[in-house]
């Protein structure tokens, strides 16, 4: 993705260069206000409410929105053929492949246009590993959800806690694992508990091989080592609390995933990618590097943003305090032994074919039969109201 704004233009803007300190640090705390959030100094969502939390993203949203308008009207057409209404979906006839993202395909361009589209939460672009997966209706030819893997942020206390991680070899563990940005179902399918699947898919051989496949004999950028091509463990987060979709999914009896505590609340997504560059603007005329992008580390947009309000006496409100549930999905049944023991990992087994046989018939039929409410998607109003949501 490009970027909304460019940060050149932030450092030739006239206005920028005689705003001093206390204007950009009272610009910062009006924005924060406008997105709803309590400042006393450290913030403080005004409301725990999903509603509440969904508006507070809306402004983020609306920036990506903004920018790709170009990209999102001309490949709606594509979207909207490949949307099936939910009088036409047949639960019995899903049919689903798990199909890896591909750079200029129709997949790709279906993946980016749902992906600024559907989700409430802001999509970061990540920096390091990446693999990008649709689950695919072959039953009605149609997207059933979508799937986003990046390399997993250096430090995360849940995660850390649950694994014991310490110590300089933390990265050797954290670069044999991954984290799902998104994980969800598209319209009409999340109606039919379809994220669970997509969930379910974290755990498949496929993804396992297809990681190895990618990753093998790769040498890390930073410590200029190889480090086994070995997918041992997925982690993800939800947007809000805890999250139904993660808890209690379990196959054959085994529970596939864990909730390991909640995040931090630290984040970037209530600094619009505007105020961003004024930050790094204001970084540069102080002599602090501001190189992104690749080789950069994790994380580096937090980062930066961190030492930037730092210096502005803002050192709280990298922190937006909307806390976030933790979970993590093994792939191997030893995982502590692997980590602590140096145990070798005892894989677990799970094709994507028997995971979608095991969700259609735990989780798909049954909703099915006991709740309509996925016969009333209708495609035409969905892009209509998309459409005019673009057209602002």
């Amino acid at each position: 993705m490009q970027e909304p704004y460019s940060l050149q233009s932030v450092e030739d803007n006239h206005r920028f260069s005689r705003l001093d300190r206390e204007g950009l640090r009272e610009k910062i705390i009006a924005h924060i206000k406008s997105e709803g959030f309590c400042v006393n100094p450290h913030l403080v969502p005004k409301c725990e409410e999903k509603s509440i939390l969904r508006k507070i993203h809306e402004q983020k949203k609306l920036e990506q929105l903004t920018f790709h308008r170009s990209f999102l009207l001309k490949n709606m057409k594509i979207a909207r053929n490949h949307t099936i209404s939910g009088k036409e979906l047949n639960p019995k006839r899903i049919d689903l492949e798990l199909v890896e993202v591909k750079p200029n395909t129709i997949e790709s361009r279906l993946f980016f246009w749902w992906n600024l589209i559907w989700w409430s939460l802001p999509f970061d672009k990540p920096i390091g590993r990446q693999m990008r997966f649709i689950l695919w209706d072959k039953g009605h030819n149609a997207p059933f959800g979508l799937l986003y893997l990046q390399s997993p942020p250096l430090r995360s206390p849940p995660r850390d806690r649950f694994l014991e991680l310490t110590g300089t070899n933390i990265d050797y563990w954290i670069n044999q694992s991954m984290y799902a940005q998104r994980v969800g179902a598209l319209p009409p399918y999340n109606q039919l508990i379809g994220g669970k699947m997509v969930a379910l898919s974290l755990v498949s051989n496929e993804i396992r091989d297809l990681y190895a496949c990618k990753y093998g004999n790769r040498e890390t950028l930073m410590s200029k080592r190889k480090i086994p091509a070995n997918l041992l463990f997925v982690t993800t987060s939800s947007a809000y609390g805890k999250s139904s979709m993660y808890d209690r999914i379990v196959y054959n009896k085994d529970q596939v995933s864990s909730f390991i505590g909640f995040t931090s609340g630290a984040g970037t997504f209530h600094i619009s990618e505007k105020l961003y560059l004024e930050l790094l603007a204001f970084l540069k005329e102080n002599n602090i590097e501001t190189k992104r992008g690749y080789g950069t580390g994790t994380s580096r947009k937090l980062r930066l943003i961190s030492k930037a309000l730092c210096l502005l006496g803002l050192p709280k409100f990298s922190f937006h305090n909307i806390k976030r549930g933790y979970y993590i999905f093994p792939n191997v049944s030893n995982l502590y032994n692997v980590i602590h023991f140096n145990e070798k990992p005892i894989w677990y087994n799970r094709s994507f074919s028997d995971l979608f046989q095991y969700w259609k018939i735990r989780w798909c039929l049954p909703r099915s039969e006991r709740d309509n409410r996925w016969q009333n998607f209708c495609p035409d109003t969905f892009f209509e109201e998309t459409l005019s949501v673009l057209s602002e």
